[in-house]
């Protein structure tokens, strides 16, 4: 058993390959193993890039108010309490509103080592759509 203390494991800022905006990642257990989770706090109008997941992602949103864009334009709201399965292999991006922050837990499972397949940036029409 291992116990890991809350503010052991640093914050640490979404790398700008991946992300538009401000982003905050706190990730008590990624990369441990196969299962890695983060809580992931994106300021209003922060965004991930477009990517995938070869096991699917879940996303447990906890606060704020947010949207999750999938290819072909849509783009979905999310808030408090929503749960969010993405499939595996689906492009897609997530991050906060254009006025409103919003924070998930982002839970993915390894393949081969990989949880992510990035992608290029979304653009600014792509956010707004």
């Amino acid at each position: 058993m291992k116990i890991t203390p809350p503010g052991s494991t640093p914050s640490t800022q979404g790398a700008p390959e991946y992300f538009t905006g401000d982003v905050r990642i706190d990730c008590p257990f990624c990369g441990s193993g196969n299962l890695s989770a983060a809580t992931v706090t994106f300021e209003p109008g922060a965004r991930t890039a477009w990517h995938t997941h070869p096991l699917g992602q879940t996303l447990l949103v906890t606060s704020g108010l947010g949207w999750v864009g999938y290819e072909g334009g849509r783009v979905q709201e999310i808030r408090p309490g929503d749960i969010v399965w993405i499939e595996p292999g689906e492009k897609h991006w997530h991050g906060a509103s254009k006025d409103c922050a919003m924070s998930h837990v982002a839970i993915v499972e390894m393949k081969d080592g990989k949880a992510t397949d990035w992608m290029e940036h979304v653009t600014d029409a792509e956010y707004r759509a």
